[in-house]
């Protein structure tokens, strides 16, 4: 069976993204054949084999003319163009770029925003056309290749000039990709053993990206205020890029200055992937019945008419324009960053046809679950941000849209049946993406039934168990929501996950497989904690949970339970590590409807210090000072201004990583953090029903 798109897939955790992982550029190459002798055609459709020694280049400027030349990019980061050759493997997700000028874009972009990993080469592959990945961005160039067609690489070198992944020597190709693959393979094969490349990037060069990258960024990686800092070079190298405090001692956290971006705005893609789904089971009389039916969740195949469709070589002639510019109507939701790109994820969002400030738009559609980026990252500047659909979230020309997690055929015929007399199945990911490894993400988003009094208006909701869902992101489809167990926790246990959970990573640094995947259960008395390996996420029997002393038992807690790490009335939480601050920091809404973010840090006794950096303990597992000490007094960290209606606002959210260096997370000053207002409008109207709120919070 050829699947179309990513939610039908239902493999463990990893297994779905090992395309991403494996084999090597010529042979995915292998449908594009053309001879390697044969000249590139400029933009202009003549062949050109112009080099200089720091050139920018167009598109067929590159090969052979500037083999063995030294390139300098946008971000002022030094490269050094290699023609032809192949570098098996150690892939980060593919790219659409067009250009070799915006592939070695795409690298330098890598390495701002993953700090725990490194882009060390951009291969662009000049013929490939109509949406084809055309750019391969590598972490280790250590297994060469002569390619029979054409690849006009970079790779990335220090400030003394040799390559990034080792100090000792530089590439030196030869200067025309018309010669014999031979020749040019033994060349290549004699400089790299030369060399001796490995995946390991040395210190030299983590120092000259983190300066040069800081150079490029549009903060500043500290601020005046800032403590005084080391930055990490751990012993493999893996997460060049973050600031720790100096010292050993715990820093309090304080805020400074908060800045008000205000609502967001919703774009729409301006395309769909005109792709009919296969029609959907009908259900029996019996199952269409008032009232949760659990198995509607765990004894159906996911739909194919739910989920993120991919675009990709089967369904690139499937792309089609929207022939209306919908309108959008968001509510809830968090967000996190995954593979380089920064996602919003929301729950129920409603679409309509065009609207303007003297017509509203007409219904559409209504999904339990969508996703944006943020184009063009207009937060780091102060402003409001621009929110943009991907082609895969539409199911047709006028803007309804196939929702971002993905249904089982039952609750989606349940829903085609009976939502139009109030009754439904909704997906909503009520939490951030806990970070699984270095490309993808996790959430435990509730199954949540909703039954709507049609006179009244009236909702009820009832939780129905959680579901586990893994998303990827990076392709040209926007990103992606596999889920991965249908129902991984019960209607009747705790919400484990539904409420976040943190990623402790181990020796290996952040973006590794080693380490714990730690997960929240928010009861209303404070907040239960349980974890298990990243490789076990799948199976809920490898969860094991604090026992509230100092052991951790196989047996799942009860709603009675109150063996709390921290205490209190919460409503959204987030849990995370500020290398600023050398300790954790929870930053939350309460249940008490004031409109306000309070954060807390945990008083410990000593600095922490992951096993990964300068200093750091490598047989730690920092993540379990969670309950290991006191957290401090509750504090304002936001004083957000009520919804236009005048109720309070909800589904506060900080999103880890935004800012780049300068990100609390990485050691910097800064935090983006979002919440939902309601407005009291129609959300029809070019105001809709809630509004998507941005701040910046600055910390000393």
């Amino acid at each position: 069976m050829l699947w179309l798109f990513a939610g039908g897939i239902t493999s463990l955790v990893g297994a779905a993204h090992t395309h991403h992982r494996h084999g090597d550029l010529v042979e995915r190459i292998m449908h594009n054949k053309r001879p390697s002798s044969e000249s590139i055609p400029d933009s202009n459709g003549t062949n050109s084999a112009q080099g200089t020694s720091n050139p920018s280049l167009a598109k067929g400027d590159v090969c052979p003319g500037a083999n063995g030349t030294s390139y300098t990019s946008d971000a002022n980061i030094p490269y050094q163009v290699i023609c032809n050759i192949d570098f098996q493997g150690h892939d980060f997700p593919f790219q659409h770029v067009g250009s070799f000028e915006g592939c070695v874009q795409k690298c330098d972009a890598w390495n701002y925003i993953n700090h725990h990993v490194q882009c060390i080469a951009a291969l662009y592959v000049p013929y490939r056309e109509d949406d084809a990945d055309d750019c391969y961005l590598k972490s280790d160039i250590s297994d060469p290749s002569d390619s029979p067609y054409p690849i006009q690489a970079a790779i990335r070198l220090t400030e003394q000039g040799v390559a990034a992944s080792d100090t000792s020597a530089s590439f030196s190709q030869p200067a025309t990709s018309a010669e014999s693959s031979e020749t040019s393979l033994a060349t290549a094969s004699a400089t790299l053993d030369t060399a001796t490349m490995t995946s390991a990037i040395s210190e030299t060069a983590i120092s000259a990206t983190a300066t040069a990258t800081a150079a490029a960024a549009t903060s500043a990686t500290a601020t005046s205020a800032a403590p005084s800092a080391s930055e990490s070079t751990a012993p493999n190298g893996s997460e060049p890029g973050v600031t720790y405090a100096s010292g050993n001692e715990v820093i309090v956290p304080q805020v400074q200055t908060t800045h008000l971006q205000g609502p967001s705005q919703n774009t729409p893609s301006t395309q769909y992937v005109a792709y009919e789904a296969p029609s959907g089971i009908t259900l029996a009389n019996s199952l269409l019945m008032v009232g949760v039916n659990g198995d509607l969740s765990t004894g159906y195949d996911i739909s194919l008419e739910t989920g993120i469709l991919e675009v990709n070589v089967s369904t690139r002639s499937l792309l089609k324009s929207l022939t209306d510019t919908p309108h959008l109507s968001r509510d809830g939701g968090q967000g996190g960053y995954i593979n380089g790109e920064h996602l919003f994820i929301f729950c129920d969002t409603g679409s309509y046809s065009t609207t303007t400030s003297s017509s509203d738009g007409k219904f559409l559609g209504f999904t339990s679950s969508s996703v944006a980026i943020d184009s063009g990252m207009n937060g780091l500047q102060g402003q409001a941000l621009n929110l943009v659909d991907g082609i895969g979230e539409w199911s047709d020309d006028v803007g309804r849209m196939r929702g971002f997690i993905p249904f089982t055929e039952g609750e989606q015929a349940y829903n085609l049946k009976m939502q139009g007399a109030g009754q439904r199945y909704a997906i909503w990911p009520e939490s951030s993406i806990i970070p699984l490894d270095a490309t993808s993400g996790i959430m435990f988003a509730p199954i949540v039934y909703d039954n709507v009094n049609q006179d009244t208006k009236a909702a009820v909701f009832t939780y129905t168990g959680a579901t586990l869902v893994t998303v990827t992101a990076g392709g040209k489809a926007g990103p992606i929501a596999t889920r991965t167990v249908k129902k991984i926790f019960d209607q009747d246990e705790v919400e484990w996950g539904c409420a976040g959970g943190i990623r402790s990573w181990g020796p290996s640094g952040i973006g590794g497989d080693d380490g714990k995947v730690y997960i929240f259960g928010n009861m209303q008395g404070g907040i239960l904690l349980g974890r298990t390996n990243p490789a076990d996420i799948a199976d809920r029997t490898s969860f094991e949970y604090w026992n509230g002393g100092d052991d951790w038992t196989n047996t799942t807690p009860t709603s009675s339970s109150q063996n709390f790490f921290a205490s209190g009335r919460f409503m959204d939480i987030n849990v995370f590590y500020s290398p600023r601050h050398l300790t954790f920091i929870i930053v939350y809404l309460t249940v008490y409807a004031d409109s306000t973010f309070y954060y807390r840090y945990l008083k410990a006794d000593n600095g922490i210090l992951p096993p990964f950096a300068p200093g750091g303990d490598r047989s730690s597992d920092y993540v379990e000072n969670l309950y290991k000490y006191d957290w401090s007094d509750e504090q304002v960290l936001y004083k957000a201004a009520q919804g236009l209606s005048g109720k309070y606002i909800y589904a506060g959210a900080v999103h880890e990583g935004y800012y780049g260096s300068d990100d609390i997370t990485n050691g910097g000053s800064k935090m983006l953090i979002s919440w939902t207002a309601p407005t009291g409008k129609d959300p029809s109207s070019l105001v809709s029903e809630y509004q998507i709120i941005t701040a910046e919070v600055d910390w000393v």
